[in-house]
């Protein structure tokens, strides 16, 4: 099984230069050298040794970034890129196009910039605290931005290097997430149930995933475009969770599973499990939800990544079936999100339906690996095996 080249979580502290009980410096590098005499010899001797990108924060005399503490509800303590403006630490990444997270106070309409006093946040990481939904939606959209630009060299969601806003607490108790076009920001909503947000990795990683699509094939929210529409969110959206590589939220073919307690919203291998999508393409498939329509899509990228039969990744097991009977082995989740993404980004349209987007998945298959190569013949099968020829 091959998976995108682990993320790291956003970038690590290698070096902290210190005065007193304050951090003043925040160096971001693969090594750090073993001694320096001052900060200002640290820095230039990591710049001429690792090309590494240093960034300065001192929280007496001026602004800039630093790296906080999280506390996440879904993902543990995670690493968070935050922003001292002089007065408090600001859920602000302006390494990331200038991402913001921002507290809706269940309202529906605008928001508060999530700030703290010392850049550690989100207690002890349960929804008592308001801070860890802003946390997990803060590392989500980090992770997700550092997916984009390390495997597939987009800059930022809409590929213009801007970022994007993030509202948690988002309504009062809507158990629900969604990409708004007119704000570039997605919503999130809490579980009422549990009061979870629902700012988990794959789920963040979906929503972001439809800014990228209406920057790219701009595929319609109706009919087989609409099916391939949440297909696309849920096959990226399951590639940042792998990305992420996180030890709390482990990679898996399953989604939103973290938020609601034993059940699943959707799954990759075996559509149908979820009791309404289906397994394979038929042609009344464009008549059916969106997202009951995208199982073919979601199967096909499951099978092309792992091929089919019973299985076991990272401790959950799969059993996916065929619409042929076939017996298929996949070329890696690695390979798949490439191919999947050329064909998003330069050969499907808006229109794109099944068929047609076999056709666009061959093409960018032939452009990154050769026609002639394992990886032509098994994107072909395993089109066949969700019955789209």
């Amino acid at each position: 099984m091959t998976h995108p080249a682990s993320s790291p979580n956003p970038p690590r502290t290698r070096l902290a230069v210190l005065l007193g009980t304050v951090a003043v410096m925040t160096v971001t590098a693969a090594t750090a050298p073993a001694t320096a005499a001052t900060p200002a010899a640290a820095a230039a001797a990591l710049t001429a040794q690792d090309t590494a990108t240093v960034s300065v924060t001192d929280a007496r005399a001026g602004t800039g970034t630093g790296t906080g503490t999280g506390h996440s509800q879904h993902s543990g303590t995670v690493p968070l890129t935050t922003y001292f403006n002089g007065t408090a630490y600001q859920l602000r990444d302006t390494t990331r196009g200038n991402q913001r997270t921002l507290d809706a106070m269940n309202q529906t309409t605008g928001g508060t910039l999530f700030t703290d006093p010392d850049n550690d946040w989100g207690g002890t990481g349960t929804p008592a605290n308001r801070q860890s939904a802003g946390v997990d939606a803060h590392y989500a959209a980090a992770v997700t931005w550092d997916f984009y630009k390390n495997v597939l060299g987009r800059n930022g969601i809409r590929g213009d290097g801007t970022g994007v806003t993030s509202r948690v607490h988002y309504g009062n108790n809507q158990p629900n997430a969604f990409w708004d076009p007119a704000c570039a920001c997605v919503n999130y909503g809490d579980d009422p149930a549990t009061g979870q947000t629902l700012a988990t990795l794959d789920i963040a990683g979906h929503e972001l995933t439809h800014g990228v699509i209406a920057a790219t094939a701009a595929l319609t929210h109706s009919g087989e475009p609409g099916a391939l529409n949440e297909g696309t969110a849920d096959i990226f959206g399951t590639a940042v969770e792998f990305f992420a590589d996180s030890t709390t939220d482990v990679g898996d073919y399953l989604i939103g599973e973290r938020v609601f307690t034993g059940a699943t919203v959707r799954r990759m291998d075996h559509p149908s499990l979820d009791g309404h999508s289906r397994d394979y393409w038929s042609p009344d498939i464009g008549t059916l939800d969106p997202y009951a329509a995208s199982g073919p899509a979601r199967h096909f990228f499951y099978l092309l990544t792992e091929g089919s039969g019973p299985k076991e990744i990272n401790k959950i097991s799969y059993d996916s079936p065929t619409y042929d009977g076939s017996k298929l082995l996949g070329i890696g989740q690695d390979k798949a999100v490439r191919i999947w993404y050329r064909a998003l980004s330069l050969y499907m349209t808006s229109t794109t339906n099944y068929a047609r987007a076999r056709t666009a998945t061959l093409r960018a298959t032939a452009d990154l690996y050769g026609p002639a190569g394992v990886e032509y013949g098994r994107v072909a099968a395993a089109w066949t095996a969700v019955n789209v020829r």
